[in-house]
């Protein structure tokens, strides 16, 4: 079995005025995919007729095909709930069962390229897993909020693909993939819910 780890490192933009977009990058080198790079939120993603909430998160690379996720803002980043998964340029999809209690009960089921994931929370929110059955994807931010430091360690027949998806859902808000993250963030969801109703 192959084994080998990556760094990503957090660079945020200069906003010279109230009319800039404040943009977070992580970047670093995966192996021999070369550079890769997570963008949050990625403006190109969310075209401008849509609602002002709905936010993007994207991922790109010299080797490693574009993915994308967006969906409704939540601590600026976009939520799971009715968000939209792209991976490799074709549309993706996802499913989890909300009203389980365990972490591997309230995992991300993903369909993708042909392909089935797992992506769960594992430990602590500061630590995921997405997996496959020929692959593994163990990763890690330094904090919960603008890590300075995204780090994974692949295991097993990992691609170009695999570290696309596991790098893009760094950047969506995967709290509630835990019972009691669901329970912490519940209230923060419904009072943002309000706040788009006015």
């Amino acid at each position: 079995m192959s084994q080998f780890s990556f760094d990503l490192q957090r660079y945020t933009n200069t906003a010279t005025s109230r009319e800039q977009t404040r943009v977070t990058f992580w970047r670093g080198t995966v192996g021999q995919l070369g550079s890769v790079e997570l963008v949050v939120p990625a403006l190109e993603i969310v075209a401008v007729s849509e609602p002002r909430e709905m936010i993007g998160a994207m991922v790109t690379g010299d080797s490693i095909p574009m993915s994308s996720f967006k969906g409704i803002r939540y601590g600026g980043r976009p939520r799971l709930a009715e968000g939209k998964l792209s991976v490799a340029g074709q549309h993706a999809s996802f499913t989890r069962k909300a009203l389980r209690m365990s972490r591997s009960g309230r995992a991300l089921k993903i369909w993708a390229v042909g392909r089935e994931y797992r992506y769960r929370e594992e430990g602590n929110r500061r630590h995921h897993v997405l997996e496959r059955p020929e692959s593994r994807i163990a990763m890690t931010r330094s904090s919960t909020v603008n890590p300075e430091r995204i780090s994974g360690v692949a295991y097993g027949a990992v691609d170009s693909v695999d570290i696309s998806v596991a790098i893009l859902f760094e950047g969506v808000y995967t709290r509630n993939l835990s019972f009691r993250g669901a329970v912490i963030s519940t209230p923060g969801r419904f009072l943002d819910g309000l706040s788009t109703l006015s």
